[in-house]
């Protein structure tokens, strides 16, 4: 008699199902909490203590392997600018659509649950009072060690490809750095492995703890914008990233069944960070060189954060209709302005969808109280925007991939196929 087998993608649907009975049942009971939160928090540090080690070994193993700086020059120019072409798509489309639907109106601003936005406050005035050569120097570490156990990706990754480069440059002396930086890389993809065993536990914690947590009401009460927010954030996904998939010769609907697994695990803990060592590994498997999925996948989640702008620019107009403040096209522009330079500024801050918003509202007139007012459902909304950043930095590595030359169009297509029918049978 075979065996049956659950895969990690029904294990943490599993998970996220009983995580919103459980919630839904003990709905503002304090002991779901007491009780869940230490799992699910488990499982966060589990994951934030691999992902240092993966970026830094992957990204010199792969930069060293370009085999120049000028070359890492070329493929890093190339990936901003595809950063800064698509953030900035998606936040004129979250703009057009906040402006088309008007989902602030009628809103009443009395019927939302106030959330403590204090926190946020205060990193936002710490953000505001850098200046733009300053925020650009942070990128450069002073003291890497401190970097590391700070998590600043962005030090990190200056520090990384620099590291790289001069192992490329020493020729056959870099070779043992190299080799101790490979194994380490593949040791650190089978700890991954291993942390993946817990992560049902910790979808079903966090669920349980943010449904009992903030319930429905909150979702009711601001319905129209979540409609809107997922509506957006769906056609994103299906038509705009379809239609970049579409013109390196991938189908965006395969994708998506390809990365599935990790699109689940991302959309049930609302962090990219969970599945980057994985989403990594699968882009190899596609066919993506690792000199160029250990660079633009990292650079990524500081720079390509697609469902994010998004969602503040939706955010940002419904909470001026909600006060009843008509925006010209001057204020709006500004409005796309900010966004596209404050998404990057603070992408390694605790809490960047928020304080980004925070930021941007007082340039447009908005209180800064009406973020308590969205606060309540920011974790439901952080949800399906985590899962279009990360389709987003994935399918990065396939474009930088054909415009280097090195996809294989054909070849990734039938390594999704036939990744399935594996799964199927």
């Amino acid at each position: 008699m075979k065996k049956l087998r659950i895969g990690i993608a029904t294990q943490i649907l599993i998970g996220l199902v009983l995580g919103v009975v459980v919630g839904v049942i003990w709905y503002k009971s304090p002991g779901v909490e007491t009780y869940l939160k230490p799992f699910g928090d488990l499982f966060l540090r589990l994951i934030k203590m691999i992902v240092i080690p993966i970026v830094v070994s992957t990204l010199i193993v792969g930069v060293a392997g370009t085999g120049s700086g000028k070359n890492v020059g070329r493929l890093g120019g190339k990936t901003i600018l595809y950063f800064e072409i698509i953030t900035t798509f998606a936040i004129i489309l979250g703009v057009l659509l906040a402006n088309i639907f008007q989902v602030g109106h009628g809103v009443d601003l009395q019927a939302g649950t106030k959330a403590d936005i204090s926190q946020y406050q205060e990193t936002e005035k710490a953000q505001e009072q850098k200046t733009v050569a300053e925020t650009f120097l942070h990128i450069v570490p002073t003291n890497l060690f401190q970097s590391l156990a700070e998590g600043d990706i962005l030090a990190i990754i200056f520090f990384s490809v620099l590291f790289g480069i001069g192992v490329a440059a020493i020729g056959e002396r870099g070779k043992p750095v190299l080799q101790f930086f490979e194994a380490m890389s593949h040791a650190m993809f089978y700890v991954v492995n291993l942390v993946m065993k817990f992560a049902p536990i910790g979808v079903f914690a966090l669920i349980g703890v943010t449904v009992s947590k903030f319930g429905v009401d909150s979702l009711l009460s601001l319905g129209k914008l979540v409609i809107l927010v997922y509506a957006a954030l769906i056609f994103f996904l299906i038509v705009v990233l379809g239609f970049v998939a579409k013109i390196c010769g991938v189908n965006i609907f395969k994708f998506l069944r390809y990365m599935k697994d990790e699109l689940l695990l991302a959309f049930s803990t609302s962090s990219s960070e969970t599945v980057l060592p994985r989403v990594m590994e699968k882009m190899e498997k596609l066919g993506c060189p690792k000199a160029i999925v250990s660079f633009v996948i990292p650079v990524g989640y500081s720079f390509n954060l697609d469902g994010a702008v998004l969602y503040q620019a939706i955010a940002s107009l419904f909470l001026a209709q909600v006060y009843g403040i008509d925006l010209s096209i001057a204020q709006q522009l500004t409005l796309i302005l900010m966004l596209m330079l404050t998404s990057k500024g603070m992408a390694a801050v605790p809490g960047a969808s928020l304080v980004v918003l925070l930021a941007t509202l007082g340039t447009i007139g908005v209180p800064p109280e009406g973020l308590a007012f969205i606060a309540g459902v920011d974790r439901i909304l952080d949800m399906g925007r985590t899962v279009v950043n990360l389709t987003g930095n994935a399918l990065a590595a396939v474009v930088m991939s054909k415009w280097e030359g090195v996809y294989n169009p054909k070849k990734g297509t039938e390594i999704m196929t036939n990744s399935y029918q594996e799964k199927v049978s």
